[in-house]
C-alpha cells in the first residue's frame, strides 16, 4: 500500500462511520509503510488516542474478540491480560500493552490539514449543516468563497454550489501529504456565489459516485455468508478471507480495514 493509498483509505473509513473520528490500532499501523504514519503523526491526522477496552486474543488459534483487564501497576510496570471463558485448558493471556495503544482520526483534524496545506487561515468549525464543517476562506483568481468540507458518506471539498471528492486533491511526496492548492483555487473559482451552509444538489450527485458503502456492504454480506457456512470460524478469519477475494476487495483493503466495517 502506498503512502497516498493509506490517507485515502482513511478518509474513506472516516466518511463512513458517525461521530466524526475512527481509532487505529498499532498492529493495522504497523501494516503500513514506516514514512506515511510518521507523515500522519507529524501533520496531525493521527493524534494518540486513549487505550483500546478489548483485543484479539492471542492465546489460541480463535482469535477470539474480548475485553482487557489492566489492573493498577505496583511495581511501576502496569499488565494487561484477557481472561479466557471459552476453553478450560486457557485462563489468564497476557496481552503486550503496545497493542491496546489507539490513534484517532477526526473531521476536525482532516479539515486542518486541509487548511494548513492550502494556505488558508483556519477557521474550522462545524457549519449549521450537520454534513458540512466551515475549513475557512480560500481565494482564488477571480473570488473568494467559504471552503467547506462535506462529510456525508464520502469526503468532499464544497465551494458554493460545486463539489469534489477530497480524494481527488491529496497528494504525497518527500514524507508529506498535501491538498493540490491549483484544484482548490479552481474549485472556488468555478463556483457560484450561494450559500455554503446548503449542501446542493450538485454536489450531493457529485460525492454519490464517489460513495463507499456499496463496497462495504459487499463485505457485510459476504461475512453473513461465512458465518452461515462456517459458523465456527472467528470474525477475524472471515476478514481475512474476504481480503483475498478481489471480486468483493478490488481495492486491496487489508482485513482490518474489511473487519471493522463488515460489522458496523
Amino acid at each position: 500500500m502506498t503512502a497516498e493509498a493509506v490517507l485515502i483509505e482513511l478518509l474513506e473509513r472516516l466518511a463512513a462511520v458517525p461521530g466524526g473520528a475512527i481509532l487505529v490500532n498499532t498492529h493495522e499501523l504497523n501494516q503500513w509503510p514506516p514514512d506515511a504514519w510518521a507523515a500522519l503523526k507529524k501533520q496531525q491526522l493521527l493524534a494518540k488516542a486513549h487505550a483500546a477496552a478489548s483485543a484479539v486474543c492471542p492465546g489460541c488459534e480463535r482469535e477470539c474478540m474480548m475485553p482487557v483487564h489492566t489492573p493498577p501497576a505496583t511495581t511501576g510496570n502496569a499488565a494487561a491480560f484477557i481472561v479466557c471463558d471459552n476453553r478450560s485448558d486457557i485462563n489468564r493471556v497476557a496481552v503486550p500493552l503496545d497493542r491496546l495503544t489507539q490513534w484517532r482520526c477526526s473531521v476536525q483534524a482532516v479539515c486542518g490539514f486541509v487548511a494548513e496545506s492550502a494556505g488558508i487561515r483556519n477557521a474550522v468549525k462545524p457549519g449549521s449543516d450537520t454534513n458540512l464543517w466551515e475549513i475557512g476562506i480560500a481565494t482564488g483568481k477571480k473570488r473568494s468563497q467559504m471552503l467547506c468540507l462535506q462529510v456525508n458518506g464520502a469526503l468532499a471539498l464544497v465551494a458554493g454550489g460545486n463539489a469534489l471528492p477530497l480524494a481527488d486533491f491529496i497528494g504525497y511526496a518527500n514524507g508529506v501529504y498535501s491538498v493540490d492548492v491549483l484544484m482548490v483555487n479552481q474549485l472556488v473559482d468555478s463556483a457560484a456565489t450561494t450559500d455554503v451552509r446548503y449542501t446542493p444538489s450538485t454536489a450531493k450527485r457529485e460525492v454519490g459516485k464517489h460513495d463507499t458503502q456499496a463496497m462495504y456492504e459487499g463485505w457485510r454480506k459476504a461475512y453473513r455468508a461465512m458465518k452461515r457456512k462456517y459458523p465456527g470460524k472467528s470474525d477475524v478469519w472471515c476478514s481475512k478471507q474476504i481480503a483475498k477475494d478481489t471480486q468483493i476487495n478490488p481495492l486491496g483493503r487489508n482485513a482490518s480495514t474489511i473487519k471493522k466495517n463488515m460489522l458496523a
